[in-house]
């Protein structure tokens, strides 16, 4: 884990990408769950009369944290810190890491349990927790699935999207959880039976948080199966770990996002368990609750005056759902905890290191990821930004330089055009009707990428023939 933790790819997407092509289990497995997911959000979508006025209203509160984020930071830690809670400060993901595993090291306990959290798997907490000899089980369903495969997530909200009900089965057997058939209830069961004990013998509970209260210092968490209410509630320490732009100014703008996350996420009218709790209560729920506000690159990415707009995220992976590249590959292509659309834009500017570079290229720009994105981040012209501020080889330069001064001019154009109908006609160029290999240095391109050959006339050759 580098400093930065999980969200940095260590492979370049075009390779990790390829791989994942060849597996065609994964791609059914894909296929049938987001279009499940993203029929079932155009559902509920549409019963919303002002489903426009509220993703604008959502843009615009997250617009208002960014701008003030300073302010009401300090004003959250404030609140917290009256209501009995001990707030913290990571810089980076090291730093956050480490923090939670002294806290933890304090109480003397070896095992504690785990709320699915994004920003614990940013910071690499699982692995420095098993490092310092102190087992993490996670308790939603899908991450105790990865869990148990020893795999990663795909996925922001499904993350064992990647698996069909029989491979769960398998897994499950394989760890000693009977499941006797596929069933999913037959599944639910055997998870519910092997965390009870651990819910009711656990000392520490760790968390993230979907949205943080400026003003009360609230935290709160939504989500489906009631695992995370257990872990709220019974352990004696809670200790949740926040990322910086989770933040929401005063507690009536809940309404919004309590509108917009359950149908963006799920495709439900509302979320099953939404839990909120300020600081500590004497005798209701944990003795002692720590918050670590978390970093990790996110001033970076606001000091950029266009990807900025990609701190809106509230995590509902809608736009992962209705996109073409991450159907077909995957959320483990991208190489950071933040796949598809929304992590080809938030890894790269959190952290520039390792393959990030390629993730703003891991997208088609049909745009339905902004059409879908609740918090109306435009991530295609964030794509498109982070492409032109990347670095550029200079033939591909030059190469830029010359189509420009082609398409300038349509007589050029056009005998360009007539000059590609020539080039295409090499046979070894070209199989079932497309360009797949060009001669050096195009083959940089044709290397991850299949083109239509050049018809045999323009559309300007077929209106001058038709009109003549």
């Amino acid at each position: 884990m580098t400093g930065t933790g999980n969200i940095v790819a260590r492979k370049a997407f075009p390779a990790a990408a390829k791989e994942k092509l060849t597996d065609t289990q994964l791609r059914a497995n894909l296929r049938r769950a987001t279009h499940t997911i993203r029929d079932k959000r155009l559902r509920v979508v549409g019963e919303v009369p002002d489903w426009e006025a509220l993703r604008v209203a959502g843009a615009a509160i997250k617009d208002d944290v960014l701008s003030r984020l300073p302010e009401l930071l300090e004003r959250f830690e404030a609140a917290a810190t009256a209501a009995g809670a001990v707030v913290h400060w990571a810089r980076d993901a090291a730093e956050a890491a480490a923090l939670v595993t002294d806290l933890v090291q304090a109480t003397g306990t070896t095992e504690v349990v785990k709320i699915k959290s994004m920003a614990t798997q940013e910071i690499g907490l699982n692995e420095e927790l098993e490092a310092a000899g102190i087992a993490a089980v996670e308790t939603d369903l899908a991450e105790l699935i990865v869990q148990l495969a020893g795999d990663t997530p795909s996925h922001i909200l499904v993350p064992a999207i990647h698996y069909n009900r029989s491979q769960i089965r398998d897994i499950f057997t394989r760890n000693g959880l009977s499941a006797l058939t596929d069933d999913p209830p037959a599944l639910a069961e055997a998870a519910r039976r092997h965390l009870r004990a651990k819910f009711l013998s656990a000392k520490v509970a760790i968390s993230g948080a979907n949205f943080a209260v400026a003003e009360s210092g609230t935290l709160v968490v939504v989500e489906s199966e009631g695992n995370g209410r257990m872990c709220l509630t019974l352990p004696e320490t809670l200790i949740s770990v926040v990322g910086i732009e989770k933040l929401v100014p005063t507690f009536r703008d809940l309404e919004v996002f309590l509108q917009l996350l359950p149908r963006s996420s799920t495709g439900e009218r509302m979320n099953p368990y939404t839990s909120l709790w300020t600081g500590v209560t004497p005798g209701d729920g944990p003795r002692t609750v720590h918050i670590v506000l978390v970093d990790n690159g996110r001033t970076d990415t606001l000091a950029d005056e266009v990807g900025r707009q990609a701190l809106r995220c509230i995590r509902c992976s809608a736009c992962l759902n209705v996109c073409p590249v991450y159907e077909r590959v995957g959320g483990h292509a991208y190489g950071s905890v933040y796949p598809g659309p929304i992590g080809a834009i938030l890894s790269p500017q959190m952290s520039g290191e390792g393959a990030n570079s390629t993730l703003p290229y891991a997208s088609t720009l049909c745009g339905a990821c902004y059409d879908a994105c609740p918090v109306r981040i435009n991530i295609p012209e964030v794509l498109v930004h982070l492409r032109q501020t990347g670095p550029h080889p200079a033939a591909e330069r030059a190469a830029m330089r010359a189509l420009s001064w082609t398409m300038r001019s349509r007589r050029r154009y056009a005998a360009a055009l007539r000059a590609a109908r020539r080039g295409a006609a090499p046979v070894r160029w070209a199989t079932g009707g497309k360009v797949r290999r060009l001669p050096w240095p195009m083959s940089a391109w044709t290397a991850a990428r299949d083109a239509p050959l050049p018809p045999k006339q323009t559309f300007r050759e077929w209106w001058a023939r038709e009109r003549a």
